[in-house]
């Protein structure tokens, strides 16, 4: 998923169709000149509805779309005829994508499911004819409703990935080598601080033909929830885990006072994601002798921990099982 083809907000100016108008139509015909009302009802506008599809990881396809409409309503007629609805107009999001309403910010709708739909605007209601509005004291009436407006809202879409298990860490913590060890993906890995620019999904293979997805998002710093780095565009995406793997090099100053800082930021940022399961994966173990790591176990923070290394693959199996436990606990 490279830097140009990743794309998780836009904004739409929507349209929903207007409701199509009743019928205030008199039948006459050769042997009833008098026969009535026989209007029919107009048609519905149509909607502007979201779809669900697993297929999709971005919201690149919508990139250039800046306005969404959908059609009017068909006017009712004569003889009792019902206007044809106007057409709906379905966009196909992936799955994770939230609406919400630009000027308000309130939540409109979420899509979660591949194959599911929710209306995002909904079309104006056609008009009655005349008929319905026919009584005992009141036999002709040369009137009927017009059609309802349709909606026109701005619209703000964002993706939130949908992911069993998020990597939390600072820049170069090894989040992308650890992805691309475990999985087929594919990251962009480097030396240097903020290699990962946009978040990357992998699968990963566990025993009996199970996996789970585990998602990489660009590096905390501290300071992110204010703003700071690159990290705040891409913490939304955390709300999504069920897990959420913090990974600390050995070689760091402190690992559990990094951890803490870490811990701090989604904690600021949405203090829900604190209830989530945690673990702690200290990277970059091939650096360091067993001696030295015996004597960092008794500094680890107060949760479930693994020493590993994508290198040389040390404790991979072992976080692949603790993750799965803690998948299944969610469970």
């Amino acid at each position: 998923m490279s830097g140009s083809n990743f794309v998780d907000y836009i904004k739409i100016h929507c349209r929903s169709g207007n409701g199509g108008a009743g019928s205030a139509h008199l039948r006459r015909e050769k042997y009833k000149p008098k026969g009535g009302p026989d209007g029919g009802d107009g048609g519905r506008g149509g909607h502007i509805i979201l779809k669900g599809n697993k297929h999709l990881w971005t919201l690149l396809h919508l990139r250039y779309t800046r306005h969404v409409s959908a059609e009017d309503g068909i006017a009712g007629s004569s003889n009792q005829c019902t206007g044809a609805n106007g057409k709906d107009t379905v966009i196909e999001v992936p799955l994770g994508t939230v609406a919400r309403d630009a000027e308000t910010g309130e939540i409109d709708l979420e899509i979660t499911e591949d194959g599911e739909t929710k209306i995002l605007l909904e079309g104006g209601k056609g008009g009655l004819g005349n008929q319905h509005f026919k009584s005992a004291t009141f036999q002709t009436p040369r009137f009927a409703q017009p059609g309802m407006p349709g909606q026109t809202r701005d619209k703000i879409l964002e993706l939130k990935l949908l992911a069993d298990v998020g990597l939390v860490g600072f820049p170069n913590a090894g989040k992308s080598t650890l992805l691309s060890v475990v999985s087929e993906a594919k990251p962009k890995i480097a030396d240097y601080p903020f290699t990962t620019m946009v978040p990357n999904l992998g699968i990963v293979r566990y025993h009996d033909n199970r996996s789970f997805v585990m998602a990489d998002i660009p590096g905390i710093i501290e300071g992110a929830h204010l703003g700071k780095g690159i990290g705040l565009r891409f913490l939304r995406h955390i709300e999504r885990n069920s897990v959420l793997l913090f990974m600390v090099p050995v070689d760091s100053a402190n690992i559990k006072k990094e951890y803490e800082i870490l811990l701090n930021e989604l904690k600021q940022y949405n203090p829900e994601l604190l209830d989530k399961n945690r673990l702690l994966a200290v990277t970059k173990c091939d650096i360091v002798d067993e001696e030295q790591l015996s004597k960092l176990r008794k500094k680890l923070p107060d949760i479930p921990s693994v020493f590993i290394s994508s290198v040389s693959m040390l404790g991979i199996p072992k976080l692949k099982g603790l993750l799965w436990e803690e998948l299944n606990d969610e469970l």
